[in-house]
């Protein structure tokens, strides 16, 4: 029975990548307008995506299965564990429209479980975490140097950003880019639902990508659209040529990291990359936005979050110990008071102003 409750939350949470990380890969395009049917859109990422997790997907889930902690202390009980504390941090954050990042999410869940049984593979973490970082910067640095060529190059020649005889190529190229990209967030994102579940021996790695495939797929075409929303239009516009910087800059960078196997948060690298076109074309004001904001924040918050989802729930139903269950509970309730205090303050201060408004 737990067995088809693992595989049941697994299959959840790969509609639920579908729906945040995945979706967000075809923002640019449509962003730019080379689609504006945003259920069109959806269903080019659902075929490629499907694609690039069932083709490509084998070496990022081994990784996920064993490559953070021993396989040894997965049964099924731990990959339910892992897979909740995922699931959940993901969901709360697909409902209200940011694209988080579904690989720090899971491998923060299972950061957790390593953690209450002291036993990670530290080297391989750290690698994980560097790139984290690394891809991301890179993906800003490549698109903030092409943004700057585009936008000398636009401006010198106005048809490549107005209606014209290019028009309708660069579109083409832009939709090509965001297939890549969806393609590679398949290929990146799938382990993270099924590499628990391979890494346990309670599904084999062909069966397991097909199912995820599936799933991910589904969740882009149903889910997706919020973050379709978010990626494509809250951040900044893109012209046909930036936005094909986007996307053939992010697809590239996470088809590479996937071949070595690494997880890589695909939200990151895309929305990095719609800000380094921005700031070639805006300046760097556009880092103050207040959407950059709320989503550097998720991105900071969301590992930590599943971590501390999956090391409480070990403690609960795995490995009872009152003491850790206690010290996290109460670190719990302390972060959300500190939020609930500071937005009591935020209230109270602009309620005096408003009050001595009109003196």
């Amino acid at each position: 029975m737990l067995t088809y409750i693992a595989i049941g939350v697994a299959l959840f949470f790969a509609m639920n990548i579908g729906a945040s990380g995945t979706a967000a890969s075809m923002g640019a395009p449509y962003g730019a307008g080379a689609i504006q049917n945003k259920r069109l859109a959806l269903l080019l990422v659902a075929v490629s995506a499907f694609l690039g997790a069932f083709l490509g997907g084998g070496e990022v889930v081994k990784t996920i299965g064993e490559g953070i902690i021993p396989a040894n202390i997965l049964d099924v009980e731990i990959v339910v564990i892992i897979l909740l504390g995922a699931t959940l941090t993901l969901f709360i954050a697909n409902i209200i429209g940011i694209p988080l990042s579904t690989s720090e999410v899971t491998v923060g869940a299972i950061i957790g479980v390593g953690a209450a049984f002291q036993a990670l593979y530290t080297d391989t973490l750290l690698v994980i975490l560097a790139f984290w970082v690394i891809i991301p910067v890179g993906s800003f640095l490549i698109t903030y140097v092409l943004g700057w060529l585009i936008h000398y190059s636009e401006n010198r020649w106005n048809n490549l950003k107005v209606n014209g005889p290019w028009t309708k190529w660069l579109s083409v190229l832009l939709v090509m880019g965001g297939c890549l990209e969806a393609f590679s967030a398949g290929m990146n994102n799938v382990a993270n639902a099924i590499g628990p579940l391979v890494g346990a021996n309670m599904i084999s790695s062909d069966n397991g990508l097909l199912m995820g495939a599936l799933f991910v797929s589904l969740g882009a075409l149903f889910l997706g659209s919020r973050v379709l929303e978010t990626n494509g239009k809250k951040i900044t516009k893109l012209s046909l040529l930036q936005g094909s910087a986007v996307s053939f800059t992010g697809g590239t960078l996470v088809i590479i990291a996937s071949i070595f196997g690494l997880p890589i948060p695909l939200t990151q690298v895309t929305t990095c990359g719609i800000l380094g076109v921005g700031a070639a074309k805006d300046g760097f004001s556009i880092l103050k936005k207040s959407v950059i904001k709320k989503i550097a924040l998720v991105w900071i918050i969301s590992p930590l979050a599943s971590l501390t989802v999956s090391y409480l729930l070990i403690n609960l139903f795995s490995k009872f110990d009152i003491y850790n269950v206690l010290i996290v509970c109460s670190a719990i309730i302390v972060a959300v008071g500190s939020m609930a205090l500071s937005r009591i303050e935020r209230a109270e201060k602009r309620s005096f102003h408003d009050a001595g408004g009109g003196i």
